[in-house]
């Protein structure tokens, strides 16, 4: 009874291993390319069909079953302990990291498509009752799977990160070797070798997780041009800051948000056209901004509350506390006009009985299906509830020379939900030309009258702003429906393109 308990625990524990190493390599993959539903799609099925594969070539281990079982939980425990670590180093230094990355799957999921079979044939040589012996290792084997899949993004990356969480999982399949190792030593070849083996490749993983933050800052180092002074990740994202010399900048998930240098462009161009437009500027909504800077410029308005909506408690947090970033938004975050909600924009919009003078969307690109949402007809038609009749609304809508489609396929969806539109750009150096799409219920003017202080902003070229060059129109696009979502495609075509 007690060896069969052993075993069922290993089942449960290489099954919760598989689907974090699967979810790691979706993930980083994700991070580092872009486009998370063709990286976990490919990813699935790739993982899938070498489990496939694995579960095949178990039949001819005819013997020994034993000593297949610990070499499998080594070979998984290796490469997947070992899975972070080697495609971030793809990526920094060889041009070819979906091979290296399409390796490592299939590496991983043949070593799991192995351990179900051979589990259920050395407990069937214990027990003699195939029914029980299958109905009790596939239940542990979805229960592991359902405890990996919870775990993976609730606790371990939001707590260790994805290096660490690799050195973990892979320390635990060679747990399972270890203890497999003891306990059936009379039932196993060279067991006193597979012992040192085992005790070994223990120490080096738990060595990997002990120094994975030194690792992690090492990786960074090369992903960033800048010296790195803070790298959090959060529930929700990658938090990354860089500085060189008097240049702050703020990653998300290896996208710059801003840089010191330039930002203030941006951020006046974004609010600053619209709330002249607005006829009234008392309420105003800010969905994401979680940065400050928005509502930094908000501010020099007397007259206007701000409600910020930001999905990341702790990218708020730093953004209120952290000194260097709390002067570049001039301490917004702490103004009593202002409030801050975190909790869902696409959520908030959905409860919302509030009515506002103006909205302000200042979310990031549309790189990933959930934010591709917030970018849907839905969204906007949800946006114009909360709008007042004579309201305005803002929209930061990526690049229009690099991303074209992307950029007018948010304004043709704005557009299709009634509101008249009117596109603009300018030039951030950070970014590159940079675009919004502002729009109201009704008619809107082509006077502005600047009444507050401006760094880039003047009377003169304002109007320059809403002029495009043919390379930056394409009107060619469809409505992203929420149902029918075609922003992202073209989003990741431009990325593709000019990657």
């Amino acid at each position: 009874m007690k060896n069969y308990r052993l075993l069922m625990l290993t089942t449960l524990i290489i099954s919760g291993c598989s689907i974090v190493y699967e979810l790691i390599i979706s993930a980083v993959s994700s991070y580092l390319v872009g486009d998370t539903t063709l990286q976990y799609s490919i990813t699935i099925g790739i993982y899938m069909c070498a489990m496939g594969f694995g579960s095949f070539i178990s039949k001819y281990m005819k013997k020994d079953l034993f000593n297949w079982f610990v070499m499998v939980e080594i070979g998984v425990g290796i490469v997947g302990g070992l899975s972070s670590l080697t495609l971030f180093l793809a990526n920094l230094y060889l041009e070819t990291y979906q091979l290296i990355m399409y390796i490592e799957i299939v590496i991983i999921g043949t070593f799991v498509g192995v351990e179900i079979p051979l589990l259920t044939r050395i407990i069937e040589g214990d027990r003699k009752d195939l029914r029980v012996t299958l109905s009790s290792i596939f239940s542990f084997d979805y229960l592991g799977g359902l405890l990996g899949s919870i775990a993976f993004p609730l606790l371990l990356l939001p707590t260790l990160g994805y290096f660490a969480t690799a050195f973990l999982a892979g320390t635990f399949n060679l747990i399972c070797a270890t203890l497999i190792v003891w306990r059936y030593k009379d039932r196993i070849e060279n067991a006193a070798f597979f012992k040192l083996l085992t005790g070994l490749l223990l120490v080096i993983m738990m060595i990997g997780m002990v120094f994975s933050e030194n690792i992690s800052n090492y990786i960074e180092g090369g992903l960033y041009r800048d010296n790195i002074i803070l790298s959090e990740q959060t529930k929700y994202q990658k938090i990354v800051m860089t500085k060189h010399k008097d240049d702050l900048r703020l990653y998300i998930d290896g996208n710059v948000q801003f840089s010191s240098a330039d930002e203030y462009r941006y951020h006046e161009a974004l609010i600053h056209i619209p709330m002249m437009q607005a006829k009234n500027r008392d309420e105003v909504l800010v969905l994401g901004g979680g940065d400050g800077l928005a509502a930094r410029e908000l501010l020099k308005y007397p007259e206007t509350h701000v409600t910020l909506i930001d999905l990341d408690e702790e990218m708020t947090r730093l953004c209120s506390e952290d000194p260097q970033i709390s002067a570049l938004n001039c301490g917004a975050l702490k103004s009593d006009r202002v409030n801050i909600i975190n909790m869902d924009a696409y959520t908030y919009l959905t409860d919302c009985d509030k009515k506002y003078d103006v909205i302000i969307v200042d979310l990031p690109d549309p790189n990933n299906t959930t934010l591709n949402k917030l970018y849907s007809n839905v969204f906007y038609r949800l946006c114009g509830n909360a709008l007042k009749d004579d309201g305005v609304i803002n929209v930061q809508s990526t690049s229009p020379y690099y991303a074209t489609k992307a950029f007018w396929c948010i304004n043709k969806t704005i557009e299709s939900e009634g509101f008249n539109v009117k596109p603009y750009h300018l030039e951030v150096p950070a970014f590159g030309d940079w675009g919004f799409n502002m729009a109201s219920k009704r008619e809107l003017r082509d006077d502005y009258e600047i009444e507050v202080d401006t760094k880039y902003l003047t009377k003169d070229n304002i109007h320059s702003l809403f002029m495009f060059g043919k390379d930056e129109v394409d009107e060619t696009v469809a409505v992203n429906e929420l149902t029918h979502p075609m922003l992202i495609e073209y989003y990741n075509d431009a990325v593709r393109n000019w990657n």
